[in-house]
């Protein structure tokens, strides 16, 4: 150790290895002098690598985040929830981790080398861990905090480290090493954050999205760090250390290379051994089961949402009612991409063009080309009359050229039924009501029977959403499960569904097509003679993009 001679303090920009501690606590091993003679030579250099290593660890650490997130809503939808749970017991974890990394800056880079592989292998098998335990042991909420709260705790403790490891190549104030420091912490998690949706989660999914990264996390923080402090750690320990980082990378390498057996696997678990098609889009997981003979199951996000023998039931009771109510020339479908509700639009011989609005071109596309699937939906995708538009039905409808249509079918799942609060808001029904034709009708999915009564996202909040619209409604139900033979209910299970215009809109059953299987004119109007009993005195307030869920 060098002694200053008495007299004004060192100039701040010495090593830190020349002097005392810059803060009092646990002293810093001493580094070897030909260490510190080689920190000397190029500081700079040095410095600027720690700078990238915490720019790239940040970027991974952002990612970690978004990939449970993302994860989390295709497997349980209710993005506001699983965004919500991610991000606070993420933050509160990153407290933490900084609170016990405290007792680790005496040897900073063999530190920050062990919490880098730690994080590294967390954070890339996170997906594939959670993904198997909602497939064979269910309990992913559990699963997922506490792969967020560890994930957290090993980013928490990346700054104190990172910052002492700074301070050994050069000391300085403070409070510009931490500007430094967190800049690069900030501007790599921007990039992660900005990489994750265009890069990462369309290019290589959740899944391997994060192995990859879990990779790149195990190069970029502790290979640097210890290249760059190779002479911190004895010899036996150093070799430990690269041996551990490799076993990392090779664990995360076998990982990616059983990872689609996992999937099958997990698939054949969830859906049985007749797996048609199965893949993940950007916006879901679509699985296609059954023999070509039938009956085919169709899977979104996990959810059985058609059952071949059954799907009439919900399909017919949607479309059939509206057509009936007046004109029907022109027809906007949202939703519905699985073909079902526009074979029986197309039933109708008054319908001259109809426009399907479907976030997932996935979906169509699989309604196209698989030869059962086509077959149930009566090749309806390949009707001349019909356009298809591969956007948002809530982006679309706020920018929608302006056009006018005589129905408009929002075959889109309810929120109790899994749907997004946003297509059955009451700004969501505006939109629609804007490209209503006169004497234009609307009839949207409600969900079950379960729902009447609650003060949830039952039928009435929904039907509250449509008349604060300025549409006038008329309730209506099917009798039995769209999904029955597939999984059977009980045996009075019906399903809600809305009919509204600007006046209100009679029931019945059009002539110009085949008499509905599920439906009849007195079974309609019993239904809305009973619902109209149950409906509340006082209307629950309408589901607003703003308002209480």
């Amino acid at each position: 150790m060098i002694n200053h001679p008495v007299g004004p303090p060192a100039r701040p920009r010495v090593d830190l290895d020349d002097g005392p501690p810059p803060r009092p606590g646990r002293s810093l091993t001493p580094l070897p002098a030909r260490r510190r003679s080689r920190l000397r030579s190029r500081p700079r250099l040095a410095r600027l690598t720690v700078l990238l290593a915490a720019f790239v660890c940040a970027a991974c650490g952002l990612v970690y985040e978004l990939e449970l997130v993302a994860l989390g809503d295709y497997l349980i939808g209710d993005t506001v929830t699983q965004t919500s749970v991610v991000l606070s017991v993420m933050v509160f974890a990153m407290g933490l981790g900084s609170l016990l990394a405290k007792r680790l800056t005496s040897r900073p880079a063999t530190a920050f080398a062990l919490v880098e592989c730690a994080l590294a292998l967390t954070g890339g098998l996170s997906v594939l861990a959670l993904y198997s335990c909602w497939a064979w042991i269910g309990r992913y909420q559990a699963a997922m905090v506490g792969l967020t709260c560890l994930i957290g705790i090993l980013i928490g403790a990346e700054i104190p480290l990172l910052m002492t490891l700074i301070q050994r190549i050069r000391r300085e104030d403070a409070g510009r090493a931490a500007a430094d420091l967190f800049a690069a912490d900030y501007v790599g998690a921007l990039i992660g954050g900005l990489a994750f949706p265009f890069l990462v989660l369309p290019g290589l999914g959740p899944g391997d999205g994060a192995l990859l990264t879990g990779a790149v996390n195990a190069v970029a923080g502790a290979a640097v760090v210890l290249w760059l402090f190779r002479e911190e750690p004895a010899p036996r320990i150093r070799r430990l250390l690269w041996l551990g980082c490799a076993l990392v990378l090779a664990l995360l390498a076998a990982a990616a290379a059983g990872s689609d057996a996992i999937e099958r696997a997990a698939r054949h678990t969830l859906y049985g051994d007749r797996i048609r098609y199965a893949t993940r889009s950007q916006y879901q997981e679509i699985v296609l089961t059954g023999p070509a003979e039938g009956p085919l199951r169709l899977y979104l996000d996990g959810r059985l949402t058609a059952c071949g023998p059954d799907e009439y039931r919900g399909s017919e009771a949607l479309v059939h009612p509206a057509m009936a109510a007046g004109p029907d020339h022109r027809v906007l479908l949202l939703g519905g991409g699985d073909g079902l509700a526009l074979r029986e639009v197309l039933r109708h011989r008054g319908v001259r063009a109809v426009r399907l609005v479907d976030a997932d071109p996935a979906l169509p596309r699989l309604a196209r080309t698989d030869p059962g699937l086509a077959a149930l939906t009566g090749h309806s995708l390949d009707d001349p009359r019909v356009s298809t538009t591969a956007a948002d039905p809530m982006a679309w409808l706020h920018g929608a050229p302006e056009e006018e249509y005589d129905v408009v079918l929002a075959d889109l799942p309810a929120p109790s039924d899994g749907g997004p609060v946003k297509f059955h808001s009451q700004e969501f029904y505006g939109l629609a009501a804007r490209l209503l034709a006169p004497g234009g009708r609307i009839a949207v999915r409600a969900g079950g029977d379960r729902d009447r009564d609650g003060d949830g996202d039952g039928l009435w909040r929904i039907e509250s959403g449509l008349r604060a619209a300025g549409l006038r409604t008329t309730p209506y139900a099917v009798q039995g499960s769209p999904t029955a033979t597939c999984r059977p209910g009980a045996p009075d299970t019906a399903q809600d569904f809305l009919l509204a215009a600007a006046t209100p809109p009679p029931l019945a059953l059009a002539p110009d097509a085949p008499p509905p299987r599920a439906l009849t004119p007195d079974a309609l109007h019993a239904s809305t003679t009973r619902l109209a009993a149950l409906r509340p005195a006082r209307p629950p307030a309408p589901l607003t993009l703003l308002g209480p869920r």
